[in-house]
Order: structure tokens, then C-alpha cells, then sequence
């Protein structure tokens, strides 16, 4: 190209057709750190022993991108993995992970890192710039099957570029509020010593046990039953300040139990030693047994302000009959969420109105709720061309065909919540038909757009509310996206372009509220329950800060470095010496003075 594009030092240029970086670093950057924020371990926090814990279906894969990934068992492997930086649970404020410092360019697009020259993979090899230059053509490769990763590293994240073993410089697409940029910036690298990129990569991959630069490795694997993941032995972030007495655990072994239930039972037998109560059923009703009475199992419940992803049901409009807004409002109003709310879930919840909440000036609370109302339901319903009651009730359109609505879901305790939303569905003349499915599985349904309806949550996804992949419809009618609706809206797709382009925080907040509000007027989502809490039960030697949860976490009992954008996990540790008392004094009957804890530290105000 004769006429070269000068900025600061760093030229671009035109490289066999494709726009490539000869980058140098500028003499004139403000690099940032951050080592004044408030630590949120305990001090007081033991290494070693061992914790095990329960999901209810093996993964499909140990892959983090491609076919299958995108299930619940990727954050055990993602979230030991670091990025460049992470940001403070408590505060928000960036602070260092794979980065030890970083440098913001003029432009307000391009970011500066020095990278950490400690940083080691599990397997030894130093981590260095090669790992993220490699990891941005990975990620864009066509082998990994990642339409999503695909097209993020080609639009949102433009260049990645080594200036020398210990840094890089990497490129947003567009210009970006100092906060939003970092966040879309901060990327994981990738094992360059480790990878061969190829056609057959993902069979190839589908089981590999990858370095990792977090805490914690597999260490062993007996497939259908359990994953075992262990600490590295002087990992070499530990001692870093935000890690500071965290990640004790020696070992953590994921063990697959089916049915709650029966993992309940293991549980109360001391063959688990954490058990999630999030489910009012198991908080109210069943977190009642000896057990807890005598003290040997306690229950935690820490308010927290987080932000919320989609909690709700996810209409398909490829469906011919969901292709009609008519039935699709009628759905809204035929879907009594409040008395689900307030019978099945004892008012733990509360009704969400939109796809994305917790976001403070990016969600829309004027939003009306659609309230469950029958009259209205069969108004809709008719104007979609079901106006006939069948022998059962349920409405018929003038050829017979019923309207029925197939709701996938995934896990069994949803069933009682669901079922009673099928019987009041049925008084609107809607037939719900309820398809319980495997937790891998179902979710493979849903990213395959093989559902009708999906009944799933989300994840908050980061610190502003995400909607290119939900509803842009670049990820419409493919497979492995998270458009689980389907969805192809001009109008929609118009406003998300602009709210991921612009700059302006105000604008920005202004776009997330109509596109809200599109969402709203498509009626595609039928929004469901939020929550600013987190709970569980574990053993009595299962010890956690004083303030047991932060303001940002999702899960209080997580041992990773915790989901992103945040790193809030790993504060649990388990103290010998109760355990030996509490194990005397389960086998001696005694009862110990019973723990029920609400920590409010962070309730939202």
C-alpha cells in the first residue's frame, strides 16, 4: 500500500489481501495496574483436602469451542483458564491476571498489554505473546467449527499483535468506552506449543486434556461417572494479590448423579460434601432432616446484586405455527409465571420483565409484565387462526390441527414449576407439552434449533447486556448459536450493529433499552423469574470468608477462579480439625449448634 496509515508508532498494511499489524509499541502509553483494591479471601483460609460435588450428566466434550461445548460443564474448564485481566467482584475495577500491566491508545480501540513473565502453562511451557497471536488465528479458523468465535474475532476483535515475547497489542472493531473495552480486549490465549490446527480438530480435541494457566488441571477422568480436577503444585499466580488464600483445595472431584434425589441421599451420607439449594423446594422442605438439626450440615444464603441473563422460554419462530405473532402473544398471556412464583417457588423469586436485568442504566424496568390473563390469550389465539375449543379444550384452527406447544427443558426439578404452568395454560386452550431431556443433551437440542420452546437461563455474560448472540440473525437457522429463537429482524438487527458500535455510554444504554423493547414487541421471550441471592448446603467443615459471597458471584461455593467476567470463586476451604469434630460427632449421635446463615452484605438497595 503506498500511502500508509501512520498511528502513534504503529503502521497498518496490507499483507497477501488481508489487513495485517507491523506493530511497535509507542513511547508515549500510560500503563495502568491495580494492586489498591480490597482483597475478599479470608485470611484465615487452610490449603489442602479434597471436595466432592455433583452434576447431574456428563459433558459432551472437554472443548471449550466447536460442536457441543457450550454446556454447563465448560465453565469448570474456561474458568481455569485466565485472561489478560479480570475484574474485581466487589468493585468492578479491572485488575491484573495473564497482564500485569495495561496501556489504552488514543483511539479507544486498540489496548496495550505487558503480559505476566511468570505466567507457565500446567505442562511447564512458558506462556507468552505467540500464545495469543496464535490463539486469534485459532479462534477465527474455519477447523474449529465456532461460528460464534468466528465471527467475534473477526468483527469485535480485529488484530492481535505480538510486539515482543511479553507483549501484545490487540484491536477492537469499533471505538469503545474505557470499561467495555477492556472487557472486550482481555482474551484467553492458546497453547500454541499444544494445538495443531486441522480439519479433523475437533475430533481431535474432543476429549484432550489442554494446559491451562489457572489453578486447577484434570487430573482424571472415568468417563460417564466423574471428572477429577487437582491443584498444581506451586502454581505460579498463587501468591499474586487477588489470590491470594484462595484455591485451597487439593482436589475436586465432579461426579455424575442423575437424579437430585439420590444425590441428596449421598449428600446427607457425607459422600458429598456441597449441595446447591437454590430450588425454595430443597431450602424450605427438604434441608430439614437431622442432618441439619444437629448441626452437621449447614445452610448459607449471601444476597448479591448480580447482573442477569434471559431466565424464561424461548420461542422458535422457524416453527410455522410460532411464526405468528398472534400466537406467540397469545403464549405470553397463557404462561402463568406469577402463580408459579408464588405457589411452586414461595415467593423466592421475582418476575422478570425483559431479556437482560441488573444492568443498571442498560435495563428497561418500565417494561410492562405481560400478566397471565385467559381472555386475552384466546383473543390473540384467534387472531392466529385458533378460535374452535376442541372435546378437551383446547383450541383448534379450521383445519383441526390443536394448539400445543413442545417445552424442552433439562432438568428434573423444573418439572413441578412447569407442569403447573401446563394446567393453567390448558384454561387459555393452550396444550403445553412438557419434554424433559438430559442436561447435555437437551441444551444440543436447543443449539441444534430442534426445540419448539426452550426453558433455559443465561448467565448476566459480562458487564453489559449481550444481544448479538441471542437475536442477531447472523446466528438465525445455524446450528451451535445461541439464537435459540430463530430470529431474523431487520429492525433488530439494525439496533444491535449500533448499540455494539457505540461509543457513548448514554447512546449506548438508550440502544440496549430499544432493543429491549423490540424483543418486547416480537414477543419471542416470555421473560421468567430472577434472583439476587445464592445458597447452599455443605458439610459443617466446609468454611467460607465471613462475608461468604461476593457482590458478583454467581455461585458462593464455586472453586474455580469464578465465572466471567468476574473472579469471585475459589473462597471455600476445608478445616481438618471440624471435620474430625463433626465426624465424632455424627458417629456419637451428639448434636453441634445448627448453622443457618443470611449474610446481606450485598443486598441490592
Amino acid at each position: 500500500m503506498k500511502n500508509k496509515i501512520k498511528w502513534i508508532g504503529t503502521f497498518l498494511m496490507l499483507v497477501n489481501s488481508s489487513l495485517g499489524w507491523a506493530a511497535t509499541l509507542p513511547s508515549d502509553l500510560k500503563w495502568e495496574t491495580n494492586d489498591t483494591d480490597p482483597l475478599f479471601a479470608s485470611p484465615k483460609a487452610l490449603p489442602g483436602g479434597s471436595l466432592t460435588m455433583f452434576i447431574d450428566s456428563f459433558p459432551l466434550t472437554f472443548r471449550t469451542v466447536g460442536h457441543d461445548s457450550n454446556g454447563s460443564f465448560r465453565s469448570f474448564i474456561l474458568d481455569n483458564q485466565l485472561r489478560l485481566i479480570s475484574f474485581h467482584p466487589n468493585t468492578g475495577n479491572p485488575i491484573p491476571s495473564l497482564a500485569t500491566h495495561w496501556a489504552i491508545a488514543p483511539d479507544s480501540q486498540t489496548v496495550y498489554f505487558k503480559l505476566d513473565p511468570r505466567a507457565k502453562w500446567s505442562d511447564g511451557k512458558p506462556v507468552s505473546a505467540d500464545d495469543y497471536t496464535f490463539g486469534y488465528e485459532m479462534m477465527r479458523s474455519k477447523h474449529i467449527k465456532g461460528p460464534w468465535f468466528n465471527n467475534y474475532y473477526t468483527t469485535e476483535v480485529v488484530a492481535v499483535e505480538k510486539i515482543d515475547d511479553h507483549t501484545i497489542v490487540v484491536k477492537a472493531g469499533s471505538r469503545k468506552a474505557k470499561l467495555d473495552l477492556l472487557n472486550t480486549t482481555e482474551l484467553w490465549p492458546q497453547p500454541k506449543h499444544y494445538y495443531k490446527l486441522t480439519p479433523n480438530w475437533v475430533k481431535q480435541y474432543n476429549w484432550a486434556v489442554v494446559p491451562t494457566t489457572g489453578p486447577y488441571v484434570i487430573s482424571e477422568v472415568k468417563k460417564g461417572k466423574s471428572v477429577t480436577f487437582s491443584k498444581q503444585k506451586d502454581w505460579w499466580a498463587q501468591q499474586d494479590r487477588y489470590n491470594q488464600h484462595r484455591f485451597n483445595l487439593d482436589t475436586v472431584k465432579v461426579q455424575v448423579i442423575r437424579d437430585h434425589n439420590i444425590a441428596f441421599r449421598h449428600f446427607l451420607k457425607g459422600e458429598l460434601d456441597t449441595f446447591e439449594m437454590i430450588l425454595p423446594n430443597w431450602w424450605h422442605e427438604k434441608a430439614v432432616t437431622q442432618e441439619y438439626q444437629k448441626g452437621y450440615v449447614q445452610k448459607v444464603m449471601a444476597m448479591t446484586d448480580t447482573k442477569q441473563g434471559g431466565q424464561g422460554v424461548h420461542l422458535n419462530v422457524a416453527n410455522p405455527k410460532l411464526a405468528n405473532l398472534n400466537v406467540r402473544l397469545g403464549i405470553q398471556h397463557a404462561l402463568n409465571i406469577d402463580k408459579m412464583i408464588a405457589t411452586v417457588l414461595r415467593g423466592d423469586y421475582d418476575r422478570a420483565t425483559t431479556f437482560s436485568s441488573g444492568f443498571g442504566p442498560f435495563t428497561d424496568i418500565k417494561l410492562a409484565k405481560r400478566a397471565y390473563d385467559i381472555n386475552k390469550a384466546r383473543e390473540y389465539f384467534a387472531k392466529g387462526g385458533y378460535n374452535k375449543p376442541g372435546p378437551d379444550g383446547i383450541l383448534q384452527n379450521d383445519k383441526g390441527d390443536r394448539l400445543t406447544l413442545t417445552l424442552t427443558y433439562t432438568s428434573q426439578e423444573h418439572s413441578k414449576r412447569l407442569t403447573l404452568l401446563k394446567e393453567e395454560a390448558k384454561k387459555a386452550g393452550l396444550d403445553l407439552e412438557l419434554n424433559l431431556v438430559d442436561g447435555a443433551t437437551g441444551f444440543k437440542v436447543m443449539l441444534e434449533k430442534k426445540h419448539e420452546a426452550a426453558w433455559l437461563g443465561w448467565g448476566g455474560g459480562g458487564l453489559y447486556p449481550q444481544y448479538w448472540e441471542a437475536f442477531h440473525s447472523a446466528n438465525a437457522n445455524k446450528v451451535q448459536t445461541n439464537n435459540l429463537f430463530n430470529v431474523a429482524d431487520k429492525e433488530l438487527d439494525e439496533l444491535i450493529d449500533a448499540y455494539g458500535n457505540e461509543f457513548d455510554m448514554t447512546k449506548r444504554a438508550a440502544f440496549s433499552h430499544q432493543i429491549q423493547q423490540r424483543i418486547y414487541d416480537l414477543a419471542i421471550f416470555v421473560p421468567g423469574v430472577q434472583l439476587n441471592y445464592v445458597r447452599a448446603s455443605s458439610w459443617r467443615y466446609v468454611m467460607l470468608p465471613e462475608v461468604p459471597a461476593t457482590k458478583n458471584t454467581p455461585d458462593q461455593l464455586y472453586w474455580p477462579m469464578d465465572g466471567y467476567p468476574h473472579s469471585s470463586g475459589g473462597l471455600l476451604w476445608i478445616d481438618p480439625k471440624v471435620k474430625a469434630q463433626t465426624q465424632q460427632a455424627k458417629e456419637a449421635g451428639e448434636a453441634l449448634t445448627p448453622i443457618n446463615l443470611l449474610d446481606q452484605t450485598y443486598a441490592p438497595k
